[in-house]
């Protein structure tokens, strides 16, 4: 956990009721949210997107990509799909998948852009 510094907190604990009143009711509802990060927060599941984001990819392709088995895959694939991150489509015995929309990458590229800004 990180620690805040000195002048990075408050010296005492009180609050403005009259704003925690009118900002508590513009909270939204975060949960589809938090499972979309918390299926793209892993480091295979990244580099799955980032290869979709270029093409459309079989289950055996994305394997030999990153170096495992199909069955690892899948299991990031059932995952991503679950999050509604991509989406797939069968051609006779095989699956691709491709992202489920171009939303995921603006938000990728968001990040990644976030991350190597300093």
């Amino acid at each position: 956990m990180v620690e805040l510094k000195e002048g990075e907190r408050c010296d005492v604990f009180c609050f403005d009721q009259d704003k925690v009143e009118r900002l508590r009711d513009q909270i939204p509802d975060v949960s589809e949210l938090v499972r979309f990060f918390k299926a793209v927060a892993d480091e295979t599941r990244a580099k799955i997107i980032s290869i979709l984001s270029k093409e459309e990819v079989c289950v055996c392709d994305l394997a030999a990509l990153l170096g495992t088995t199909v069955s690892n895959v899948s299991h990031h694939l059932r995952i991503l799909r679950s999050a509604r991150v991509v989406r797939s489509r069968r051609k006779g015995k095989q699956v691709y998948y491709s992202l489920d929309d171009e939303h995921v990458m603006t938000i990728i590229r968001e990040g990644l852009d976030h991350v190597a800004h300093r």
